[in-house]
C-alpha cells in the first residue's frame, strides 16, 4: 500500500463524541432518529437539535449516507450511514462498501478536512470486525487514491480488540 494514503490514516482507541474533527460518522439506524450504541452516543452527546434535524431528513436506506450538522459535538459535522445486519451473504460486503464511500463522498463535497469512523455494523448489527475492519481500511484506502480530502481519516474504536484488529490490518498492508 502507498505510503502517502497510510499516513492520511489513522487508528485510535476511544470515544468519537469527544473527537475534534471537521466530521463523525454515525453507524445510525434507517429512521436517522437515534438508537444504541455509537448512534445512541452521538445523539446524546449532539443534543437533541440532532434529532430535530435528524427528522427533516426522512431517514436513509442501508449503504448509503446523510450529513446534518454537528450541534453540541466538538465536530462541525455529522455523517449518518447505516450499516447492513450482517447474513453472511455478498450483499453485505457492498452494503458495507457503500457506507464508507457515501460517507467518504459527502466528505469531500462538504470540504471535510478530517473524519472519523467508528466500526460499522460491528455491534448489534453482528458483522466480524475482522472482515469489516478490511472493507473499511480497504475502501478508505481506494477513495484517498484518487481524492485529496479528507488529509486524515481516522478509525476510532471502542475496545482494546478492536483496537488490535485494525492496527493489525494496518500493519499487514504496509
Amino acid at each position: 500500500m502507498d505510503k502517502e494514503i497510510l499516513n492520511r490514516i489513522e487508528i485510535q482507541q476511544g470515544d468519537i463524541t469527544k473527537l475534534e474533527v471537521d466530521a463523525v460518522v454515525n453507524a445510525a439506524n434507517r429512521s436517522l432518529l437515534g438508537g444504541g450504541g455509537v448512534d445512541g452516543a452521538i445523539h446524546r452527546a449532539a443534543g437533541p437539535e440532532l434529532l430535530a434535524e435528524c427528522r427533516t431528513i426522512g431517514g436513509c436506506p442501508t449503504g448509503e449516507a446523510r450529513i446534518t450538522k454537528g450541534h453540541k459535538l466538538p465536530a462541525r459535522y455529522v455523517i449518518h450511514t447505516v450499516g447492513p445486519v450482517y447474513s453472511g451473504k455478498p450483499v453485505d460486503r457492498l452494503l458495507l462498501t457503500g457506507c464508507y464511500e457515501n460517507s467518504l463522498k459527502l466528505a469531500v463535497e462538504n470540504k471535510v478536512a478530517s473524519i472519523a469512523f467508528p466500526a460499522i455494523s460491528c455491534g448489534v448489527y453482528g458483522y466480524p470486525i475482522e472482515e469489516a475492519c478490511k472493507i473499511a481500511v480497504d475502501t478508505t484506502c481506494n477513495f484517498l487514491r484518487t481524492n485529496k480530502i479528507p488529509d486524515k481519516v481516522i478509525f476510532i474504536l471502542f475496545s482494546t480488540g478492536d483496537t488490535q484488529v485494525y492496527e493489525n490490518y494496518l500493519k499487514s498492508i504496509s
